[in-house]
């Protein structure tokens, strides 16, 4: 298990991270799926007794891999806030903070279904709202897992996750991040998120993430073994 895992997705070296986002060295960008930030925020606004911290929590883990990998570019696929109610002036307050401390660095949201009905986050956070697909490379990046005729798709939306079976009833939940032959989907990246099911297919490679660790799931790593620490996976 290692924190992160390089794998060449048509024909681009990516970094699966164990912190569920990918690294492009080539770009100097970061993709992130589905933070949710107010979730929380919205869910209390509703009356539900959820715990405060989520949004802090999450902008110092965009913080420590910024840190760790250093990026030109962040590009949320969609789901950036999660309803109306997460403009909370907390939340917002603490949006503006961490962006101030970035002034330096593009951001970019694919608007998706989330932010549709959340209104795009506010001006003074400076973070470009576009429609999917943003073609970049030889990807197109999007909310919604569709394909593309002419790019391989990276999404977000179905947060996935796999669950590991034991003996008896024994079982561990891990989000995962799904790579395609055409289609891959990363994990959300946000806290307060749930999660679908998702298992092992034909053409789909899993490779789950926990512990700030990513590793594939056994018997299914590249075409010529499973990957260790360092190794380029190649899924073409």
């Amino acid at each position: 298990m290692t924190d992160h895992l390089p794998i060449t997705l048509a024909g681009a070296e990516l970094w699966l991270l164990g912190d569920k986002a990918i690294h492009w060295p080539a770009q100097q960008a970061l993709l992130i799926a589905d933070v949710h930030f107010g979730k929380a925020a919205a869910y209390r606004k509703l009356g539900q007794p959820v715990p405060h911290g989520s949004t802090e929590t999450n902008l110092a883990r965009l913080d420590a891999l910024l840190a760790r990998y250093p990026s030109r570019r962040i590009v949320f696929l969609g789901d950036f806030l999660h309803a109306p109610e997460s403009h909370a002036p907390a939340t917002l307050a603490a949006l503006a903070e961490w962006r101030q401390a970035h002034a330096a660095l593009q951001m970019t949201l694919i608007r998706g279904n989330h932010d549709r009905r959340a209104g795009d986050p506010p001006a003074e956070l400076d973070i470009e709202v576009v429609a999917e697909p943003l073609l970049l490379g030889p990807f197109a990046l999007q909310h919604e897992p569709h394909s593309h005729p002419s790019h391989h798709v990276l999404a977000g939306h179905l947060h996935p996750v796999h669950r590991l079976r034991g003996r008896g009833r024994l079982s561990l939940r891990l989000p995962c991040f799904q790579i395609g032959e055409r289609v891959s989907v990363l994990p959300a990246f946000g806290t307060f998120t749930g999660g679908m099911d998702v298992a092992a297919a034909p053409g789909t490679r899993l490779y789950l993430v926990g512990d700030g660790g990513v590793w594939a799931l056994p018997g299914e790593g590249s075409a010529g073994g499973d990957a260790g620490d360092g190794d380029a996976v190649v899924v073409e």
